[in-house]
């Protein structure tokens, strides 16, 4: 039986980038293969050239055993192929069922224009991923974690034979992780084959059935998921030994950075802690839990109706992020596309776009050397002059880090900073926190990997619906005991 989707040396060329050369990729009916790589590998290229999204300058595409045109995500629909983007294509301003059916010819076909009516059909979608919000919520309400939970169901409702999942759990905790992982097995076995992009090694192992990575835009290999260890997929992805460095040992110092006292906003409540000089402080809990809307109240993005901050000993009421980031506290935000990112300016334009002010006379010559000095550090190397969009997700995350490195803030709030990311670059960012650290800044880093919080924090905020479940030491609790104050099934720890 011939694959039910196959690429044949697909090449496809971006800006003087070859993005792909020469990328062979077959799928097998009710399979989970799973493409991996490090950032600008080409996966995220493929996965748009098998959903029609990019046109490729070369190569073939088979579905059933017969060659296809794939040239509009249109056509890849009525081929029974669907993707799921990591930057999620969804419209804020509209609803959850108003998300999934437009566009979405199974809606159109049903005739689904009542509210009611088209409300009554996406529920079942909605259920299947497991998600709880009601389908007239407008998607601007949900967290991040959520919105990629209504992508699936909107893949799913097209009735796709072909899923192409492009980092899934990038912002999903582990325990909806888990509930995606069942919802692929339970797909499975109704015939439905996924392609899987992920750096996650630890969740293709566990999710895959074979694994192809790609390295600088070519393919490196094909191999059964059962038999890669994390060394064997690291050395396919890098082509060399990765320095995978420990947490070093910290000295709490006794000088507060930040000091929250009895936190409130509209949904957060009661939140108290203290971040000291040096320190690296996690924020853990469920999608949902408060911890994207913890970084917005202290950046100035929500208003704050309750409560008393502390920045350096002094008051610290930001009415806006630019007299955050003057006061000396910024944010990376969990969603690099729509509060991240500028896609029309440079690279060099979205690294320094913060600092500007602060460069003076012969601020262009400044900030070349700032921005080229910071994309050395962080291994982008592309040029500083061409549009951010243009880089893959995880060189993006690294140009917004750049420009929160060169605004020197005294508090650097991380909100899923490795979100889509490959192993190396993690690596990366690990370093700078460890950094950091060392030169007695506070960080605050939010994350959805238990172990990551484990490698970089010295202590972890865990937050429950809004409110605070307790703060543990990493090196006298367990990640179960994180879970069980995320999820209430443990009494609140101090």
């Amino acid at each position: 039986m011939p694959p039910v989707l196959e690429a044949r040396n697909i090449s496809k060329r971006f800006q003087g980038t070859q993005a792909l050369r020469n990328v062979s990729f077959s799928l097998e009916k009710a399979e989970v293969h799973a493409l991996m790589g490090e950032n600008g590998a080409g996966k995220s290229t493929l996965a748009k050239v098998l959903a029609g999204v990019v046109t490729p300058d070369a190569g073939e595409v088979f579905v059933g055993g017969e060659k296809v045109a794939i040239d509009h995500p249109l056509r890849a629909q009525q081929l029974g192929i669907s993707i799921v983007f990591q930057e999620l294509d969804l419209f804020p301003h509209l609803t959850v069922a108003e998300n999934v059916a437009i566009a979405n010819p199974a809606a159109h076909e049903n005739g689904l224009v009542r509210k009611r009516a088209l409300e009554s059909w996406c529920s079942a979608f909605l259920e299947k991923v497991r998600l709880t919000a009601r389908p007239g919520t407008l998607l601007r309400d949900l967290s991040i974690g959520q919105i990629q939970l209504v992508a699936i169901a909107r893949a799913l409702s097209m009735n796709s034979r072909v899923l192409l999942l492009d980092e899934p759990t990038s912002s999903l905790t582990e325990d909806g992780v888990e509930s995606l992982f069942e919802l692929i097995q339970h797909l499975k076995h109704d015939g439905v084959s996924f392609v899987y992009v992920s750096h996650k090694m630890a969740e293709v192992r566990q999710i895959a059935d074979r694994v192809t990575v790609l390295r600088d835009g070519a393919f490196v290999g094909t191999r059964q998921a059962g038999e890669l260890s994390s060394d064997d997929l690291i050395a396919m992805m890098v082509g060399r030994k990765l320095d995978r460095n420990q947490r070093p040992e910290r000295d709490r110092a006794t000088e507060v950075i930040l000091d929250v006292k009895d936190l409130k906003t509209s949904f957060l409540s009661k939140i108290n802690f203290q971040l000291h000089a040096g320190e690296v402080l996690g924020v853990a809990g469920l999608v949902g839990a408060g911890r994207s809307e913890l970084g917005a109240a202290l950046f100035g993005l929500r208003q704050r109706t309750g409560g008393e901050m502390l920045l350096r000993g002094g008051a610290f009421r930001p009415g806006s992020p630019a007299e955050s980031i003057q006061l000396g506290l910024c944010l990376l935000p969990e969603d690099r596309r729509w509060e991240g990112i500028f896609p029309q300016l440079s690279v060099r334009e979205n690294a320094s776009i913060a600092v500007l002010e602060r460069l003076g006379r012969g601020r262009f010559r400044k900030e070349v050397q700032k921005v080229a000095e910071f994309q050395k550090k962080l291994a982008v190397t592309a040029s500083p002059e061409i549009a951010i969009s243009s880089l893959s997700g995880g060189n993006q995350q690294k140009i917004i880090v750049a420009r929160w490195l060169l605004a020197e803030p005294s508090v650097l709030f991380l909100d899923d900073a490795t979100r889509g990311i490959d192993v190396a670059a993690k690596e990366q960012i690990y370093s700078i926190i460890d950094e950091l650290a060392s030169q007695r800044k506070g960080i605050i880093l939010v994350s959805s990997e238990l172990p990551e919080l484990w490698r970089c924090c010295d202590r972890i905020l865990v937050l429950k619906e809004g409110k605070q479940a307790g703060i543990v030491a990493t090196a006298s609790s367990t990640q179960e005991e994180v879970l069980r104050l995320a999820t209430g099934t443990m009494a609140s720890a101090a």
